[in-house]
């Protein structure tokens, strides 16, 4: 190969024209707006860089017809996956055909014009209720979304192919992915590019929310750190901006035209980590999609697929080898994905042949052993039923012991503070609850220990806080059972009193329902139960939970 690989339908697609950009802003003073999520960001990042060549905008409902049907674009070419702009705002239900629209980002900034070519509701789905209208048409871009992480990093298609043709490369081999690099990935990668006498693009996938993605920056440092170990002249490190897809041959087969949009005529399959904690092979998808003939429709993009297979450490050999080339009777050794995340929650060794030193120091950065990762415990109960009371006492103890900082979220106090201007009804519960959850993520993600103290009476909104908190570190559900009686008996403030004469409307465990936690990982009932008791009790969950040490 003299020269490197074409563009996927011949040229290299750019929808940002410098010299139009102004007229484009000035235009869209007088244009109605849509403000585009993270996702919608980077598959318009990918459009507007050439990546999606040859696309030059989104697809309309007729195009994403065939693309499912017969994959194929209008042109007859092969394309694997339909691409569409998806909204839930009002005014994409307000469109039509010929308008034309600013996408902005979430901070209003414009990155493009959309001239509508077509406007059509998603099929219903009863878990999303809200309305979702897809949107296809032109793109004329002004400006790329903000990075302002790692910019060293990020280069477009024509940024990658110029930057290869000025090193004088003309075979490179691309290493898509979206998970930390280990001894195993490394040694295959170094190996497929030295047989096929190729160079080597490490482009890890990044598209999404930064700020809500925690594992996002340990991921780039470990390929940082990783990327030390390659041959200096022949591997380069750049950022994808893909959104994240499901594994499926036709997300494959759409990274294969990425990757050769990008200048990469060979593409890496498989490696990434399966549900069974596997890396997966470049094989497994075909198998799992054997109506689709991968090798023949690879062929039609012109990009060669290199089925990463099942690899093993053979301890004899001191190498990782694909399991099907293993010397017979050797001792092979594997640790699945699944285990790696065991031991590295439980702060435990990873074995040396598994990961490279420089890579496990930059994830346990990123995240920490159970004993020094931030966590929420989360009272929840009747009035009355003692939650105020433990949420202070287990505050205290905690602050005894030292090593994180501790913040008492107690209802009272949260009501005061941040939700001053709320009343009592099911709507502002929710939001108050919902401020609480906010408050003790942000804490969580920062390593500290956040001490949650509201009623909390629906089991939908802690199910929410719960999974906001999780994604940022530890959250244990601490179920307050005392009964409605014994929470009556103690009411000083004659709350429970007023509300069975209707002078309090919906008073959770009279006038409104309280929805019991279905598994809290403890129940504590206080009426029989001391506070010292009680806190111990707490303390020990945490222990056992590997919270404390």
């Amino acid at each position: 190969m003299n020269q490197l690989i074409a563009p996927y339908g011949g040229a290299l697609v750019n929808l940002i024209d410098p010299t139009q950009a102004e007229a484009l802003k000035r235009d869209a003073l007088s244009l109605p707006s849509l403000d585009l999520g993270w996702r919608q960001q980077c598959e318009l990042e990918m459009l507007m860089t050439g990546a999606y060549s040859p696309l030059t905008g989104f697809m309309t409902r007729a195009q994403c017809a065939r693309v499912e049907s017969a994959q194929q674009l209008d042109d007859g070419s092969f394309w694997p996956l339909p691409v569409t702009l998806a909204s839930r705002q009002k005014i994409a239900a307000e469109l039509k055909p010929g308008d034309r629209v600013a996408l902005r980002d979430g901070e209003g900034f414009m990155l493009a014009v959309l001239t509508v070519s077509d406007v059509w509701e998603a099929e219903p789905n009863k878990a999303e209720p809200n309305k979702i209208w897809h949107l296809g048409g032109a793109v004329e871009g002004v400006a790329l979304p903000s990075h302002p992480d790692f910019a060293s990093l990020r280069a477009t298609p024509a940024e990658l192919r110029a930057l290869f043709a000025r090193r004088g490369w003309r075979r490179v081999v691309a290493w898509q992915a979206h998970h930390p690099m280990h001894r195993a990935q490394f040694e295959f990668c170094l190996k497929s590019a030295i047989e096929n006498e190729a160079n080597l693009l490490l482009h890890p996938q990044v598209g999404g929310d930064i700020t809500d993605a925690p594992g996002y920056f340990g991921l780039v440092r470990s390929f940082l750190a990783i990327r030390e170990r390659f041959p200096a002249a022949t591997t380069q490190l750049s950022l994808l901006p893909a959104p994240p897809r499901e594994a499926s041959v036709c997300a494959l087969l759409l990274r294969a035209i990425v990757a050769r949009n990008y200048g990469c005529s060979l593409l890496i399959a498989g490696g990434e980590h399966q549900a069974d904690g596997n890396c997966r092979r470049g094989e497994d998808l075909a198998q799992a999609h054997a109506d689709l003939p991968v090798a023949e429709l690879a062929d039609k993009i012109g990009v060669r697929l290199i089925a990463y297979p099942r690899m093993v450490y053979v301890e004899d050999r001191a190498e990782h080898l694909p399991e099907s080339d293993a010397p017979a009777n050797a001792r092979l050794l594997t640790l699945s994905g699944e285990e790696f995340q065991r031991r590295m929650r439980a702060g435990l060794k990873i074995p040396d042949w598994f990961s490279f030193p420089e890579v496990l120091a930059e994830l346990h950065r990123q995240s920490p052993p159970r004993e020094r990762q931030g966590f929420t415990v989360f009272f929840t109960g009747l009035s009355g039923s003692g939650k105020s009371t433990l949420a202070r006492a287990l505050t205290a103890r905690l602050m005894e012991m030292g090593g994180r900082s501790v913040t008492l979220l107690d209802g009272d106090i949260v009501r005061r503070h941040l939700s001053s201007e709320l009343g009592f009804s099911k709507a502002h519960r929710d939001i108050n609850v919902r401020r609480i959850g906010f408050v003790a993520s942000e804490i969580t993600k920062n390593r500290g220990i956040a001490i949650c103290a509201p009623i909390a009476p629906y089991r939908q909104t802690r199910r929410d806080v719960r999974a906001m908190i999780e994604a940022a570190g530890g959250f244990v559900e601490i179920h307050v059972a005392t009964p409605i009686e014994t929470c009556e008996s103690r009411d000083r403030k004659g709350l429970y009193a007023k509300a069975r004469a209707g002078l309090i409307p919906e008073f959770t465990g009279v006038s409104d329902p309280y929805e019991v936690p279905e598994k809290p990982e403890l129940a504590i009932d206080t009426t029989h139960l001391g506070i010292d008791e009680a806190v111990q009790q707490i303390l020990l969950k945490l222990e056992h939970e590997g919270y404390l040490r």
